[in-house]
C-alpha cells in the first residue's frame, strides 16, 4: 500500500481515535519535506572553477535522490574568516510537496534507512516541539541512486518532514503511525 493511501485508510482513523479529533481535517498531516546539503566546507578555499563544479556535483546527486531540481543557496554576508564571499553557492536545498513528498518518505523509510550501518532507530530528540522530525546523514550512500563505485566526493544532508502537528507527543505519534522506525519511549 503506498504511504499516502496509508494515512488515509489507517493513520488518520488511528489518530482520530488516540486524540478525539472531532474532524478528519483536524488531524495533524505531511506539509513538505526539505532535504538540503551544506557544502560550505567543501568549497571554502577553491577556486571558481572547482566551487562550480563540486556544487554542481552535490546538487545533481540531491536532484537524483528526491526527484527534483535543487535550489542553490548564496551566502549572504562576506566572513573572511570562513574564507566566504557574499553571493557564493553554499548549500542547496528541495523543497517537495504533495504526492513527491510522499513518495520521497517512502523511499526514505523503506529503503534508506534500513541500509544505514549500525542502525538502532530515530532518536526522539530529533522531534521538534512543533511534531517536525530532522533527520541528519553523514553521507547520502544509503539512498539507492548513487552509485557508490563511481563517487569521488562523499557529503552529508539533512532531510525535514515538516507536519501540521501542534505538540510533540501528536507529531511523534503520526511518525509511528506512518512507519518512522523511532527509538521506544523511555519509561
Amino acid at each position: 500500500m503506498r504511504l499516502q493511501e496509508e494515512y488515509k485508510k489507517i493513520v488518520a482513523p488511528a489518530m482520530m481515535e488516540k486524540f478525539g479529533y472531532k474532524t478528519i481535517m483536524a488531524v495533524p498531516r505531511l506539509d513538505k519535506v526539505v532535504v538540503n546539503s551544506g557544502f560550505g566546507k567543501a568549497v571554502a578555499g577553491k577556486t571558481s572553477g572547482e566551487r562550480e563544479k563540486i556544487a554542481e556535483q552535490i546538487s545533481e546527486y540531491l536532484g537524483l535522490i528526491t526527484g527534483q531540481k535543487p535550489v542553490l543557496k548564496k551566502a549572504k554576508k562576506s566572513i573572511a574568516a570562513f574564507k566566504l564571499r557574499e553571493g557564493t553557492a553554499v548549500g542547496a536545498a528541495v523543497v517537495m510537496r504533495g504526492q513527491r513528498a510522499y513518495n520521497f518518505l517512502e523511499k526514505l523509510i523503506r529503503l534508506a534507512l534500513p541500509r544505514i550501518r549500525d542502525f538502532r532507530g530515530i532518536d526522539l530528540k530529533s522531534i521538534t516541539r512543533q511534531g517536525d522530525l530532522t533527520v541528519g546523514f553523514k553521507e547520502y550512500v544509503p539512498f539507492p541512486e548513487v552509485r557508490v563505485e563511481k563517487e569521488k566526493g562523499v557529503f552529508g544532508l539533512e532531510v525535514i518532514i515538516a507536519t501540521t502537528a501542534k505538540t510533540k507527543k501528536e507529531g511523534e505519534e503520526l511518525l509511528r503511525l506512518m512507519g518512522f522506525p523511532l527509538k521506544k519511549r523511555e519509561t
